[in-house]
């Protein structure tokens, strides 16, 4: 599983996740540091690479656009410095075969919410 931290997130997390065997950059290791959402997403589905984010934004950019992929993982939880990448590891275990398929994924402190992609309106 190949792994994108948006600039938002510590580079740290990265290199600890490298060192626990996972595939993972962060935004600032491949020149993503400055660039737009779109870019991002656009790398990510070139790269197979799965967003992890703080950012409410992905979701709204895949859903509005009626996106497969890429898989986003947004971490709705402040102060994650040193538990950031024990995190990530924890929920990449438990959801792995989701984020495969195309999904939109939001981990609170009590949760974690699943959203398949493409997000399709149900009408009444």
């Amino acid at each position: 599983m190949k792994l994108l931290l948006d600039q938002n997130l510590s580079a740290d997390a990265a290199v600890i996740l490298r060192s626990r065997g996972m595939d993972a950059v962060h935004a600032r290791e491949v020149g993503l540091q400055a660039a737009e959402d779109d870019a991002i997403l656009e790398w990510c589905r070139t790269e197979e690479r799965i967003v992890i984010t703080l950012d409410a934004d992905f979701h709204a950019l895949l859903a509005l656009a009626g996106a497969r992929n890429p898989s986003v993982v947004r971490i709705r939880i402040e102060g994650l410095r040193e538990a950031l990448a024990a995190l990530i590891l924890r929920v990449v275990a438990v959801i792995a075969a989701d984020l495969q398929g195309g999904t939109l994924v939001t981990v609170t402190e009590t949760s974690i919410r699943v959203r398949r992609l493409p997000l399709v309106r149900s009408t009444p």
